[in-house]
């Protein structure tokens, strides 16, 4: 069981983490884990070409060592990149200096300040050192696109009804996102 939407008190709880960003205009932040992998990421990157759109990608740095080459494409088209570990591995499962160390070999292919935890998934012993060096950026809105029961529209639906009613982007962005889907 997963929540879409992540309710306040988990974000008051977790307030040193980025969960959302306050801005002056509507915007929403688009980002991508788990790549890259050739059966997504380049069809990712040609609708966000299309549209004009950047994104942030929460790479793992075996599928990195993988695809070298979809990986030099993410960064040639001026998106942002964040490590999401080396092996994408489960926090709650890997004991803290073993996460630590596959974090850091992460880092010597990603070189970014972000970092996204696998699954969401941290225990303060791991937290703690990362934030030494990187801002720990979960997410306000998760599409369930991972969840092999639910359909494509189900996960656009997922998106698109908090983006729209949470937070009053009814105008502006309705109009991109319905493009965008196509």
């Amino acid at each position: 069981m997963y929540l879409v939407k992540t309710p306040t008190i988990i974000k008051n709880i977790f307030s040193e983490h980025i969960w959302d960003i306050a801005t002056e205009e509507q915007c929403v932040y688009l980002t991508f884990d788990d790549g890259p992998i050739p059966e997504v990421t380049p069809w990712v990157l040609d609708l966000l070409a299309k549209y004009d759109f950047k994104a942030t990608f929460f790479c793992v740095g075996e599928n990195i060592a993988k695809y070298p080459e979809i990986y030099q494409r993410i960064l040639s088209e001026g998106h942002t990149i964040g490590n999401h570990t080396y092996n994408h591995v489960n926090g709650w499962t890997t004991n803290s200096d073993d996460y630590i160390e596959n974090v850091a070999l992460c880092d010597q292919m990603t070189e970014t300040t972000l970092f996204r935890p696998p699954y969401g998934k941290l225990r303060p012993s791991q937290a703690a050192p990362i934030k030494q060096n990187k801002r720990i950026v979960m997410w306000d809105i998760l599409s369930g696109d991972f969840d092999p029961s639910i359909t494509a529209d189900q996960c656009l639906e997922n998106v698109f009804y908090h983006v729209l009613f949470d937070y009053g982007l009814v105008e502006e962005f309705t109009e991109k996102f319905l493009i965008f889907r196509i």
